[in-house]
């Protein structure tokens, strides 16, 4: 049995991978945009939705740790894309962007687990979203089942970085002790929250073999697992 000081009673989540599907999110969302700037641009026939998926993550390795916001470098890989094409076009990638961003956040959905488990906490605990991604709280319906947000871009540090763990638990109000996060990322989630002094669960939704050095307080393959683990480290 847990002490008092030792009692879970706020949870926070990761986004993407664990809340929802990102990739097949961002590979729907680059294929209508595609679809788009074919019509807009001949030269756009040569490009695949697999180019433009490189091109958008060699950007973000390129970038990353230079203070750009993730918004920032999603256009920046638009505007390489046009490049990429032999027709670079600042403005013409500000419309791709724009419209990348409608089609993300309509072509959003949750994995089935999410609401029902959501739901089951709700009430017992306070729930929040830590997430190195842009956002989409309001877009899934999950605003209302919410009571914190964190997301990497509005401080400039990204997880595993325990600093914006520390922002969540200013957020929430809570101590290291009385936070768990819920993330499908050895690396991102388990250790950053190891670094921050917080109880982790790892999401394994595909039930892949750990080989890393980091090791989750708790381990599951379907987030309705959580339900009853955050019941015995509330007791």
């Amino acid at each position: 049995m847990s002490t008092n000081a030792d009692r879970i009673t706020t949870i926070s989540l990761d986004g993407n991978g664990t809340l929802w599907d990102f990739e097949q999110v961002a590979r729907s969302s680059l294929g209508r945009t595609l679809t788009d700037l074919r019509r807009l641009i001949p030269a756009a026939e040569a490009l695949t939705v697999e180019t433009m998926t490189n091109i958008r993550r060699e950007t973000v390795r390129d970038l990353r740790g230079t203070g750009l916001s993730l918004d920032q470098m999603r256009l920046e890989s638009f505007k390489r894309t046009l490049q990429y094409i032999g027709h670079p076009d600042d403005e013409l990638a500000d419309h791709l962007n724009a419209l990348y961003l409608r089609h993300r956040f309509e072509d959003v959905q949750l994995f089935d687990d999410v609401l029902p488990t959501l739901d089951g906490l709700r009430g017992r605990f306070k729930l929040g979203l830590l997430s190195n991604d842009s956002g989409y709280p309001r877009q899934c319906g999950l605003d209302t089942r919410l009571q914190f947000v964190v997301l990497s871009q509005d401080y400039g540090i990204e997880k595993p970085d325990p600093g914006i763990f520390k922002i969540a638990l200013e957020q929430a109000g809570c101590t290291e002790r009385e936070l768990l996060h819920i993330g499908d990322s050895l690396v991102n989630d388990v250790s950053g929250a190891k670094r921050a002094g917080v109880r982790s669960v790892w999401l394994n939704r595909r039930r892949a073999t750990n080989d890393t050095e980091f090791r989750p307080d708790f381990e599951i393959a379907s987030l309705m697992e959580l339900i009853e683990i955050c019941e015995k480290v509330a007791r």
